[in-house]
């Protein structure tokens, strides 16, 4: 799941120091992955996608999705026609041997970032690779709850996502997830075969309606915005606080 920052921060979720210029073999791998995994996942899940062309085709773009499984991060790459940017926690990118190997293939080439979310400075960290890959007109993905829900609610939105989009000036696209706590429930290691459904909503644009405002104020008004695009879409209960990260989460 995605990491959080405690409520007082309301930062988005945490990364690795920046400078994560895609290297060649990682986008080699990228596109060999995406040839193959999307086609074969979209066979076995079947995911119903509603709203895809509210999704802008070319530069940068943010995708703000509520956040029920670790398989979201999966999810949304495979039904996205292009490359999407998650952030990983670090651990599954410094296994040894074989299997540590193929996994950091698999997370590189899924278009994948490590994330150490036990660095005080990671939070910082995440917004600069957020924006690099933002600047480099990719579309950047992320859960504005920072953790996987526990319960099946909506928790309140940090607002690193309405800071991402005014410093970037790029549209959100609202994504709400159906069913993926069910395709991989917390606690299990292989999904299973359940229909999932991805909705995407239309652009949250900040434009010029901000000037004049507080920059905290906007960006709390901004990520409100998203996250009721988002209840709208995944039709869950808003829970109104914060979720608290819960430990391995």
């Amino acid at each position: 799941g995605g990491p959080a920052g405690n409520q007082h921060t309301d930062h988005v979720p945490a990364s690795a120091p920046s400078s994560h210029e895609p290297s060649e073999p990682s986008d080699r791998m990228y596109r060999a992955l995406h040839a193959v995994v999307p086609p074969v996942a979209r066979a076995l899940w079947r995911p119903r996608v509603e709203g895809l062309e509210h999704l802008p085709a070319t530069g940068g773009v943010l995708l703000a999705s509520n956040h029920l499984s670790f398989i979201d991060s999966v999810v949304i790459p495979v039904v996205v026609p292009r490359k999407v940017v998650f952030l990983a926690k670090s651990d599954y990118f410094t296994g040894s041997g074989l299997r540590g190997a193929a996994q950091r293939a698999w997370f590189e080439g899924l278009g994948m970032l490590p994330v150490d979310r036990d660095d005080p400075r990671a939070a910082i960290g995440s917004l600069d690779t957020a924006l690099e890959v933002l600047e480099r007109g990719e579309a950047f993905g992320l859960y504005p709850e920072g953790s996987r829900s526990r319960d099946g609610r909506l928790y309140r939105g940090r607002t690193g996502v309405g800071h991402l989009a005014l410093t970037a000036g790029v549209p959100v696209v609202p994504v709400g997830l159906v069913g993926t706590d069910r395709l991989q429930p917390v606690g299990s290691s292989l999904p299973r075969p359940v229909r999932v459904t991805v909705r995407f909503g239309p652009p949250v644009r900040a434009g010029g309606r901000f000037e004049g405002v507080p920059l905290g104020r906007a960006r709390r008004q901004l990520t409100d915005e998203v996250m009721a695009a988002i209840a709208a879409l995944s039709d869950q209960v808003e829970a109104g606080v914060y979720n608290d990260r819960a430990p391995g989460a």
